[in-house]
């Protein structure tokens, strides 16, 4: 059963990869080249060292690229690298497969609108990619590195080569270009980062009640969520006092004050949003324990 789940998800994360590159590739196909905007990545270091020592951009993609594979074959393990082989074949084949599709580029005099949309394609399509473990290879290796080893955010990371490379062609081309670039960088790191917590962010709640046991067991049984009791004490006497903390949807969080107002009018609430939750009723399915005779099922 376990080996039959496990080829389940590398499917599902071979799709999520395909999609993602093709994505990447019509953003590029249909907006980024059809309008004369500039990009960061590989392609845009490419075109600076270029401007600085004539070497041709393909032949600096083609040296460069296999080095960052490497880098994240020796950080990041023999899954992720052979993911990205798939992203550094499938790419450039879908890529050439769209700039002959009859209708696909969408050249406008309004830069901006081009901006947005190819920025959130490309953020989208690079996040789904990373959210099956891979890359799309080149530029987007050393962000996830970064992550790993320093804890970087990968938005962050990308923003910030990106925006280093785009202000290495400042001199080549445009002002104006650079900053549409810029702002292309800007968009499409924004719905990365959305991308890559989406489905995943939920609201933390601790509750700090007199009524603690009943709240508890409203969570428990009407609620159909765990929580946790933790042990603290008052600051100004030095009472021992629990916490409920509990894990909820943003639907349940109404549903959540209500019960603890209702409750206890007195009852002080810290919610915060939390980036990713793991775990029981969450990732994996809920298990129901039996208690004793006068307990009630609770989900754990």
């Amino acid at each position: 059963m376990k080996e039959h789940w496990n080829w389940k998800k590398q499917l599902a994360d071979l799709a999520a990869i395909l999609v993602g590159n093709t994505v990447y590739a019509f953003a590029v196909a249909a907006f980024v080249l059809p309008n004369g905007l500039i990009l960061g990545g590989s392609t845009g270091l490419g075109l600076v060292v270029r401007q600085l020592c004539g070497l041709p951009v393909e032949w600096f993609v083609a040296a460069f690229n296999p080095v960052m594979f490497l880098v994240g074959l020796w950080v990041l393990g023999r899954q992720f690298a052979l993911t990205t082989l798939v992203s550094s074949f499938w790419y450039p084949v879908i890529f050439g497969i769209l700039q002959r599709v009859p209708g696909v580029a969408f050249p406008t005099e309004e830069k901006l609108l081009a901006v947005v949309c190819a920025g959130g394609m490309i953020g989208a399509g690079i996040g789904i990619v990373i959210r099956a473990g891979a890359s799309t290879g080149g530029m987007d290796i050393p962000p996830l590195v970064l992550q790993k080893r320093a804890g970087i955010p990968v938005s962050v990371s990308i923003y910030v080569f990106d925006f280093a490379i785009l202000v290495g062609q400042f001199a080549f081309v445009r002002r104006e270009d650079v900053l549409y670039g810029i702002l292309l960088v800007l968009t499409y790191s924004l719905v990365l980062d959305k991308v890559l917590v989406q489905g995943s962010s939920r609201t933390q709640v601790k509750v700090v009640s007199a009524r603690h046991q009943a709240i508890r067991e409203e969570i428990l049984h009407r609620l159909d969520r765990g929580c946790t009791l933790i042990q603290a004490e008052t600051g100004l006497y030095g009472n021992p006092w629990p916490v409920v903390l509990t894990v909820v949807s943003g639907r349940e969080l109404p549903r959540l004050t209500r019960m603890v107002q209702q409750l206890d009018p007195d009852a002080f609430l810290v919610v915060s949003r939390v980036s990713e939750v793991r775990g029981r009723g969450f990732t994996l399915g809920k298990v129901y324990r039996e208690k004793e005779p006068w307990q009630e099922r609770r989900s754990v």
